[in-house]
């Protein structure tokens, strides 16, 4: 006879009915009922309210994991520091993205707010989308690239910042985002067509 599996730990069971309770808010928003989270989390609906007093702790709780900036840091710092400084900074796009994509996400279906960024962690069940963690790693891609780049890493950064921000956003870019491979081409080789040596550079 198999043994059966050792019961979650009540943070355990916490993480599990989180975990589940994201994607749903993503797509369902504050219509997202405590029986489909059940569900997702393989839990009976019961089990919820042993974890959490109600449905709007389970909401909160998922907030502060979907922006938990630590994921993406730890993505960051997987980054090659020995590639070339256009691979860097590519993979750096697509990780920025794919969280920027989500925070929006979670943010449009539940009616928050957008906030201004902070140098600061954000409150809780606040987003932060680009906390000193994630800053400080994508600063460190610039590092080391200096004789490549026409300002300092922390203006480089700073812009790099915005544009990605703007460039793949679908409501800021009129759902034509540019691809991260488009966007640091951007940055890197700008729109004009570089001129001929013997042209006149106003």
């Amino acid at each position: 006879m198999s043994k059966r599996a050792a019961p979650l730990s009540p943070e355990d069971r916490r993480a599990s009915i989180v975990a589940a309770a994201v994607p749903l808010l993503r797509r369902y928003g504050k219509d997202t009922t405590t029986a489909q989270i059940a569900h997702a989390a393989g839990v009976a609906e019961g089990t919820l309210f042993r974890a959490f007093p109600d449905k709007d702790a389970i909401i909160n709780a998922a907030l502060q994991t979907a922006f938990d900036p630590a994921p993406t840091v730890t993505a960051m710092q997987a980054i090659d520091r020995a590639l070339p400084l256009r691979t860097k900074l590519i993979e750096a796009v697509e990780i920025l993205s794919q969280r920027m994509s989500h925070i929006w996400q979670l943010m449009a279906m539940l009616n928050m707010q957008v906030p201004v960024v902070q140098r600061k962690p954000p409150p809780a069940g606040k987003p932060g989308f680009l906390d000193d963690g994630i800053r400080e790693e994508m600063l460190m891609l610039f590092k080391g690239h200096e004789s490549e780049l026409a300002c300092s890493p922390e203006l480089a950064l700073r812009s790099f910042r915005m544009f990605s921000f703007a460039a793949t956003h679908p409501r800021i870019s009129d759902g034509e985002t540019l691809t991260s491979a488009e966007v640091v081409s951007i940055m890197l080789d700008g729109l004009r067509v570089r001129p001929n040596d013997d042209e006149e550079i106003s």
